[in-house]
């Protein structure tokens, strides 16, 4: 006679792992629909705009932006998920003590609930009235620099996001700042009157799928070298495109024998 309890148990786990499966998937789609969408972008509001959106729509994001500093001190708010018209707004730091955290530790600052964190009290009429349970700030860097952020607030009525989701909009954010970087790369090849055009537009969409592809081209055949390039990704950026390759080749394996 079996155990209910267990029985019970054994459910709860499957479920469990279904959740995450689901979860994981809806990730690994995500991250290829961001790579697209920055493969075919050559300019900073395109690239900003895809990245804003799409983990807006992965996670129905209260709200999803991203903020690029200058180097006085100050903001620019140059994409939203809400408001995809919004270009290049500048904001007062002052109103956004998690972002100034973000600027000044370089580290990702996590709030898992607003209603509890004094320095946002100022707020807290206004997060109340949106329903906000969490804050996620990743910061975008660039050769240790931070350049900007990813910043993310998340609805009650939702399940928190986990480490592993947040581990993945770190990911994103890594990829943000690599794409950033070859937009200026093509914004520069532009102004150069002896490249051609279709060089100039392969620039732009080449290189913003290598470190994903490698990642599974490696997997796949373990004979593929590496060149070193993905050092700049960290070793937690570096895990992470591990996990999601794996993902990937389950889903692979289990399409294949469909």
């Amino acid at each position: 006679m079996t155990d209910p309890t267990s029985d019970a148990a054994e459910l709860l786990a499957l479920r469990a792992s279904v959740a995450e499966l689901t979860r994981e998937r809806e990730n690994l789609v995500a991250m290829v629909d961001i790579l697209q969408g920055i493969a075919g972008a050559t300019r900073y509001p395109e690239i900003l705009n895809v990245v804003a959106g799409k983990l807006g729509e992965t996670f129905d994001l209260d709200r999803c932006s991203v903020f690029l500093f200058s180097e006085q001190p100050g903001a620019r708010l140059v994409a939203s998920y809400e408001d995809p018209t919004i270009r290049n707004l500048e904001v007062d730091m002052t109103r956004y003590p998690e972002l100034q955290r973000a600027l000044e530790s370089g580290e990702t600052v996590h709030i898992p609930d607003v209603s509890q964190e004094p320095s946002l009290r100022l707020a807290w009429p206004m997060l109340t009235l949106r329903h906000v349970r969490a804050v996620i700030v990743v910061p975008i860097k660039w050769r240790a620099q931070v350049v900007g952020a990813l910043f993310l607030r998340t609805r009650r009525s939702l399940p928190p996001l986990t480490d592993e989701d947040i581990r993945f909009v770190q990911v994103v954010a890594v990829t943000t700042a690599r794409a950033l970087r070859h937009a200026h790369r093509f914004e520069a090849l532009l102004k150069d009157g002896n490249t051609k055009d279709e060089e100039r537009a392969t620039e732009g969409r080449r290189i913003a799928l290598l470190a994903f592809l490698r990642r599974l081209l490696e997997r796949v055949d373990d004979a593929q070298p590496l060149d070193g390039s993905e050092a700049v990704l960290g070793p937690h950026a570096g895990r992470e495109l591990d996990r999601l390759v794996g993902v990937a080749l389950t889903v692979f394996e289990e399409q294949a024998g469909h």
